[in-house]
């Protein structure tokens, strides 16, 4: 199908979400990620949920508002964003009561996705989310996304791939396993890291740099959602070279990408 009134008819704005893509040519190579992600997160989501564990639920219900936001979907962004402010006043009640709305809203985003895209799956896009956990060794000039979400791993990656090898992480224990991997070589021209990730958050990866003294050979530059006052400030007391705010378009991590690498070779 791939009909622009039909997605606007559901409630998408594609002209904010083309601010970021640029045209519609990568906005329907990327659109599928959401899917991808939404049946990643979704039981992830109800885990957290049923276990009372709010912290990591509204890191997952962070994730869905920053998809929901790239592609334009405003309604699941407004819900999945009342689920993560909710989620971090700790207001089990409304998680509860208002989890069938964030679910439906999932579920009616993903099915116009699948009828836009006139498919029954993205099982495809799964096979380019490749675990790296066990630390890979790199022997091509690298940059190394670490993002908990597919669709920001995938849209770095679609940006560099003729120029780099684009190695991924989805949280940070991976990223600490790929570094400890090729601290000894030079193949790791720069990182763009997250900060709000499960599991093991961006703050440890810096601390695992600082600890290992690695700033000055992989320069590492931040790509967050969270612009508030305290994390920019703790996050310059590492040795960052730059943070990028989300949502970003193409232009702007080609930029921060480019600064960071020269950081890396200023000394060389």
């Amino acid at each position: 199908m791939m009909d622009i009134s039909f997605l606007k008819d559901n409630g998408v704005n594609v002209d904010k979400s083309l601010e970021l893509f640029g045209d519609m040519n990568t906005y329907n190579s990327t659109v599928g990620d959401f899917l991808v992600g939404a049946s990643e997160k979704v039981p992830k989501l109800i885990k957290y949920k049923n276990d009372k564990d709010l912290s990591n639920y509204s890191i997952y219900a962070h994730s869905i508002k920053a998809d929901a936001r790239y592609f334009g979907f405003t309604k699941l962004e407004e819900i999945a964003f009342n689920h993560e402010q909710k989620s971090k006043e700790g207001d089990l009640y409304f998680i509860q009561s208002d989890f069938d709305n964030l679910i439906n809203e999932v579920d009616r985003m993903t099915k116009v996705v699948k009828e836009y895209l006139e498919e029954d799956s993205k099982e495809d896009e799964k096979e380019e989310e490749k675990s790296e956990s066990t630390g890979v060794v790199y022997d091509n000039k690298t940059i190394l996304v670490v993002d908990d979400s597919n669709i920001i791993r995938n849209f770095v990656s679609r940006i560099f791939k003729d120029e780099y090898t684009v190695g991924v992480a989805k949280d940070g224990q991976e990223a600490i396993d790929i570094i400890e991997a090729n601290k000894d070589n030079d193949q790791i021209k720069a990182i763009l890291l997250d900060l709000n990730m499960p599991k093991v958050d961006g703050f440890a990866v810096l601390e695992h740099m600082k600890e290992k003294d690695l700033f000055t050979k992989i320069p590492v530059s931040i790509i967050s959602g969270d612009s508030s006052k305290e994390t920019i400030d703790k996050a310059f007391k590492y040795g960052i070279v730059d943070m990028l705010g989300k949502p970003f378009n193409d232009k702007d991590v080609k930029r921060v990408v480019e600064r960071t690498i020269q950081f890396n070779t200023m000394d060389a």
